[in-house]
């Protein structure tokens, strides 16, 4: 059976929530059942299916973003949040 598409809002909704210097707040859920971004109060929710492990879940998280927002991975950067849940991610 195929997987399910991830849900995205529109990008220029996730561009809002970014600062004036292009960071944006992300809580992230990691093993995940279904992948998908969804918008919260200042912060993005973003839910990964990959187990947090030696920074896979840092990786499909950039991904799964980098797709929602219609860039290049290679356009995003985690600043912060590397071994948490809480991230910051600097859209360039």
């Amino acid at each position: 059976m195929a997987r399910p598409k991830a849900d995205f809002p529109p990008p220029e909704e996730l561009r809002a929530l970014a600062d004036g210097e292009g960071r944006l707040a992300l809580r992230v859920t990691p093993g995940a059942r279904h992948e998908g971004i969804e918008l919260g109060e200042g912060v993005v929710l973003v839910k990964v299916r990959v187990k947090p492990q030696d920074g896979k879940a840092n990786d499909a998280v950039l991904e799964l973003l980098a797709r929602a927002l219609g860039l290049a991975t290679s356009r995003l950067r985690l600043l912060r949040g590397a071994t948490g849940r809480d991230k910051l991610v600097q859209i360039d």
